[in-house]
């Protein structure tokens, strides 16, 4: 599959409590630019009492429903976001470090969701950690395939 057709046909759930706000507008700038479709599931203004959880349930659940979507959630620090969307069954979240522990997240971990620190995370670095995360396959080989399916198994317990 081609980038564009790779582009057209994933959705990208994204939401951020205030303290991610305006990292998540320049998020959307760019997925714009690259014409992808993403659905903006909030906050949709800056209110200083909003609180993260609302939004990482929003995200995860909906990409929790939908096995080739991918949702990115932002906080301040990264950490609550990505608690969030953990808890939901079939969401494999990782806190993002850097493009390449995103890559790596990626391909050994299939995972499903990013969650970024906006208060520590330069926009330059969240756009390169974005990137990968929605252009880097799941390698899918019998050792990963074995434990996202040992993750599977503990969810159902």
């Amino acid at each position: 599959m081609d980038q564009e057709t790779k582009y057209n046909t994933m959705t990208v759930f994204i939401g951020a409590d205030h303290r991610g706000f305006n990292l998540k507008e320049k998020l959307k700038s760019w997925l714009d630019e690259k014409g992808m479709s993403y659905e903006d599931l909030g906050a949709v203004s800056y209110d200083k009492a909003d609180d993260y959880p609302i939004y990482a349930e929003r995200v995860a659940r909906k990409v929790a429903g939908d096995n080739v979507s991918f949702g990115i959630v932002l906080c301040g620090s990264g950490a609550g976001v990505d608690i969030v969307a953990n808890k939901i069954d079939g969401v494999r979240s990782c806190l993002g470090i850097n493009p390449e522990q995103v890559k790596a997240a990626r391909q050994d971990d299939n995972v499903n969701v990013l969650s970024i620190a906006s208060d520590f995370v330069d926009e330059k670095t969240a756009l390169l950690m974005v990137n990968e995360f929605l252009n880097t396959a799941y390698l899918n080989s019998k050792s990963h395939e074995r434990r996202v399916n040992q993750v599977k198994d503990i969810e159902k317990q």
